[in-house]
């Protein structure tokens, strides 16, 4: 009985040292990673924080994994977002009866760090929740539509901006940062490729994602045609409550569009497919 026992301690042991082995020579060097999703934007537009109108969303990303646990990424991707006051259940935004559409193109760094040490092909290392945090860059060009013609909002200087009349009042930029924060999962399927889901709320530095801030400049801020002497694009769309109201604009000079005190923000959710990166060291000769 005792041979058996020591038999099977022995047995155990060497099924240890050499999955031990094994573990050791394996290097998860990093992962090339694709996905599609949704994305949805929060701000002057959406101040009740619904999620109502997902747009399309998708990204690549490449991880440098450093151990099993930290790693560093970069994230390339695409969203598209936009928003209107019509689907609002607050009677004042409805009048106020904005609406914008924008294509975001973001490229961030973010510290990446699993719960679990992950080993794709070792099953009891095959799978992880994990966070990251990072800074990135984004470029943005909101625009809206008027009578089937797509404007972009920005040149038009909806608020005054580059009007004599409010000469503090710059043109925004069509870039902004972003603090990107996620979480997520992933599962190996097999040692080469790996299937996760991640969800990421994306700080921003920028209130003018939906072209809204501050305040009505008012009717003077926006001259008529030169040539036709009618109302100007930028007149029009920067106070569009008279379709709504029946001919009465709302959008009095320094009346409140906006909230400046708050920047404008947006969320993805994506699903994808990742290939892992690895090596394996070879054993040291005695």
């Amino acid at each position: 009985m005792l041979k058996k026992i020591i038999g099977i301690i022995v047995f155990v042991s060497a099924i240890q040292a050499t999955n031990a082995q094994m573990y050791d020579a394996y290097i998860h060097k990093g992962e090339i990673g694709a996905s599609i999703g949704l994305g949805h934007y929060f701000g002057d537009l959406n101040t009740n924080g619904a999620i109502n109108r997902p747009k399309f969303s998708a990204g690549l990303y490449y991880l440098k994994q450093f151990n099993g646990y930290v790693g560093l990424k970069i994230d390339g991707a695409y969203t598209f977002l936009g928003y209107s006051d019509a689907y609002s259940p607050n009677i004042v935004q409805r009048t106020r009866n904005l609406s914008f559409n924008t294509d975001v193109y973001e490229l961030s760094v973010s510290g990446y760090f699993n719960f679990f040490k992950f080993l794709p092909g070792f099953p009891e290392y095959s799978y992880t929740p994990y966070v990251s945090l990072g800074v990135g860059v984004f470029s943005y060009d909101p625009y809206a539509y008027l009578g089937g013609q797509k404007y972009y909002l920005r040149p038009l200087g909806t608020e005054g901006q580059g009007s004599a009349a409010y000469p503090d009042r710059k043109p925004y930029s069509g870039t902004a940062m972003s603090i990107p924060v996620s979480l997520g999962f992933k599962h190996a399927i097999n040692e080469r490729i790996n299937w996760y889901a991640e969800v990421a709320y994306h700080f921003t530095n920028t209130d003018y994602l939906d072209d809204v801030s501050t305040t009505y400049a008012g009717a003077a801020a926006f001259p008529p045609d030169p040539i036709t002497g009618l109302p100007s694009i930028a007149y029009q769309l920067q106070d569009r409550s008279a379709e709504v109201t029946g001919g009465t604009a709302v959008g009095n000079k320094g009346r409140q569009r906006g909230n400046s005190t708050q920047k404008d923000a947006f969320a993805t959710f994506r699903v994808g497919l990742s290939f892992n990166l690895q090596s394996y060291k070879c054993p040291t000769a005695k």
